[in-house]
């Protein structure tokens, strides 16, 4: 099948509800994808379907439509507790956008409800609302679909509901892999009835894919939807009306700014996978993606079901054999643009604004850690090396004001670096409360610096072996490593650790865990005990919170 519009929808051999033919009038769908026109009439003739498409191809529609009509096939119409399809997705973003398709079909047909399952919210209001509005259609993140078949305590007893599921569907099966969700998977798989329709969609084919689609199909029709004039044996894994594009540039020019452009998205790995936003002309790329095949997902947000797009990832000279890894590994071709001459130069505006707001002085910051630490993680680790990268050029592209302390550049020395003459704890935060918090902690901690100041030092460590001396400071080091990567901040280890602890309780405070007296109380004394209890023994790990 070829990827362009395949006939208008009363065209399939199949009949569509009246209701459905009328939605899809209104969203302005006038003709059918190949997938659409392949996967419908065989999840209608109770198949199982598994189909290999580019990104873009309108997967979504292509079980959003069958599910709701085998729903209206039931004889026994469900109730309000019993589940008759469940959509399982990689993502909370993915999850979300199926959630709207599908509620714009259900507006059509109160009759079914459906429930977003997703991380980021609280399960127990998530089993309280399912017990309390019922769901006939799951949407769902596999951790927290798990998470809730283990709720029975709770009183939401999951497998009885799914007992008469009639459908499943695995969206962007691939990626639900490569995030490592296949252990959750499995468990699901072994919740739910054998007897069922099920709908594997992805964007690759790979051997692990392969062994999802042996487990949890049965004879399942396998479709593959390639481009118009691709030959099978060498499938271009983007779309045909895709132009993609890539500059060679230094680094203190790759950091730019978009206000009010329409049109074009700055993408990262987050929003590589299912994301449908309309009229996408450009995306563009400011770093590598972690894989090659996370770039044709990133690709993929534009020229979306037939419609002309543009792509451009930026690369460094040292990095232009990315290129011609992308064209053998991934089947996909790029061409080369000539770099901007008149390029404005912002930064200096990007510098007031940091100085102006500690908000963006703590973006450049966690921007610049985090691009350094995909170049240490990235999976081309031959083509992306830290150690090419320019930190200096990287921390003026950031319009930082000063380095941040980070294992990565430990040791080094930048003297080529002009660090701004100013006292980074001094810049304020613009949002009030924030700021009036930051400041709390502030005395806080310096009060806590004279306390400790003034007591007299502990020399614990000399009675203990040698052995044991070593691996704490190990592990402290370790630790204090890690807070400085994550924070970046200009405070030592121990008032860092203090802070980590004060933003915690605030946390709690703001959900309502405990009260303002407990906050104040927890805060001035609770601490000061715990200093007077806590012994050597006590575990010097902690995670990361939040910068103040």
């Amino acid at each position: 099948m070829e990827n362009t519009t395949e006939g208008k929808w009363d065209s399939l051999p199949v009949k569509l509800h009246d209701s459905i033919m009328q939605t899809l009038d209104e969203l302005g769908f006038t003709h059918m994808t190949p997938v659409q026109s392949a996967c419908i009439p065989l999840f209608m003739r109770n198949k199982d379907v598994a189909a290999e498409a580019v990104t873009g191809s309108g997967k979504t529609l292509a079980f959003v439509i069958p599910i709701i009509e085998i729903l209206l096939k039931r004889e026994d119409k469900l109730k309000k507790m019993q589940v008759g399809a469940l959509i399982v997705t990689p993502t909370r973003e993915l999850a979300l956008q199926i959630s709207e398709v599908m509620g714009q079909f259900l507006k059509k047909f109160p009759q079914f409800r459906q429930i977003l399952l997703i991380g980021g919210s609280n399960p127990i209001e998530d089993v309280e609302k399912f017990k309390e509005q019922g769901a006939n259609i799951l949407i769902a993140t596999p951790g927290r679909l798990e998470d809730m078949f283990r709720r029975k305590a709770d009183g939401l007893d999951l497998t009885l509901s799914v007992k008469h599921l009639e459908v499943l569907v695995l969206d962007e099966a691939d990626r639900l892999l490569d995030m490592g969700f296949e252990a959750s998977l499995n468990v699901i798989l072994g919740y739910l009835p054998k007897q069922r329709r099920t709908g594997l969609f992805s964007a690759t084919q790979t051997q692990e894919l392969e062994k999802l689609v042996r487990a949890g199909l049965r004879n399942p029709v396998r479709i593959t939807v390639k481009e118009k004039g691709v030959a099978a044996s060498c499938m271009q894994k983007t779309p045909a009306r895709l132009c993609n594009y890539y500059i060679v540039s230094n680094t203190h020019i790759l950091v730019f700014q978009v206000f009010c452009v329409h049109g074009v998205l700055v993408c990262t790995d987050v929003m590589a996978r299912g994301i449908d936003i309309p009229e996408v002309h450009w995306v563009l790329q400011y770093d590598p993606p972690s894989s090659a095949s996370a770039f044709v997902h990133r690709c993929g947000r534009t020229a979306r079901i037939g419609n002309q797009g543009n792509a451009l990832v930026f690369l460094l000279p040292m990095e232009e054999s990315y290129v011609t890894f992308l064209s053998i590994n991934q089947k996909c071709p790029l061409e080369q643009m000539a770099p901007v001459s008149d390029v404005v130069d912002v930064l200096p505006k990007v510098k007031a604004l940091a100085l102006a707001d500690r908000a963006m002085f703590d973006r450049g910051m966690r921007a610049f850690v985090s691009t350094i630490q995909a170049y240490a993680k990235h999976e081309c680790s031959l083509i992306f090396r830290v150690k090419d990268l320019d930190f200096v050029a990287l921390a003026r592209g950031f319009a930082l004001l000063r380095m941040p302390r980070m294992p990565e550049l430990k040791g080094k020395n930048f003297p080529e670096f002009e660090e701004m003459a100013i006292d980074t704890d001094s810049i304020r935060y613009k949002d009030k409360q924030r700021e009036k918090l930051r400041q709390k902690l502030l005395i806080e901690l310096k009060m806590k610096r004279e306390e400790r100041a003034a007591a007299p030092k502990r020399h614990n460590d000399k009675n203990k072996a040698w052995s044991k001396q070593k691996n704490r400071k190990e592990r402290r080091r370790k630790t204090a490593a890690k807070r400085n990567r994550d924070e970046g901040s200009d405070m030592d280890d121990e008032d860092m650790k203090e802070l980590l602890k004060d933003t915690r309780l605030l946390k709690r405070l703001k959900k309502g865990q405990i009260s303002e007296e407990d906050f104040e109380e927890q805060l001035t004394g609770g601490q000061k005990n715990q200093r007077k209890t806590a012994g050597p023994s006590e575990d010097p790990h902690s995670s990361a919170g939040e910068d103040v």
